[in-house]
C-alpha cells in the first residue's frame, strides 16, 4: 500500500486518530456501520476472514482445515498465524477484550 505524505501529518498521527475514533464506537451495529462507510467490500471481506480464522487458530485447529472450513486461503491464515505470534499484540488484545464471547467456529 502507497503511503501519501499529508503537509504537517505523519502517518502514525493519521492512524492513531482513526484509532481513537473505533475505539469511541462501542455498539457493534454502529461500529458496523462506521467500518461500511470507510472501507471498501473487498478490504471488509479481508479483514473478516482474518477475524474469522484467530479463533480457529487458537483452537490449534490445522490450516487446511481451517481452509476447509472457512474458504479463507492458506496463504492467509499463514499470515494471521505469524501475526499472532510476532505482530503488536493487537489479535491478543481483542480476543482478551471478547473473552467467552469470541465465536467459536
Amino acid at each position: 500500500m502507497k503511503r501519501r505524505a499529508v503537509p504537517g501529518e505523519s502517518f502514525d498521527a493519521a492512524l492513531d486518530e482513526l484509532a481513537r475514533a473505533l475505539a469511541a464506537v462501542q455498539e457493534p451495529e454502529r461500529m458496523r456501520a462506521f467500518l461500511e462507510d470507510l472501507c471498501t467490500p473487498a478490504e471488509l471481506e479481508a479483514m473478516s476472514d482474518r477475524w474469522r480464522v484467530v479463533p480457529l487458530l487458537l483452537q490449534g485447529v490445522p490450516y487446511r482445515e481451517i481452509h476447509d472450513r472457512t474458504a479463507v486461503s492458506v496463504t492467509t491464515i499463514g499470515r494471521v498465524a505469524r501475526t499472532l505470534e510476532r505482530g503488536a499484540g493487537g489479535y491478543a488484545v481483542a480476543v482478551d477484550a471478547l473473552g467467552d464471547r469470541l465465536e467459536r467456529a
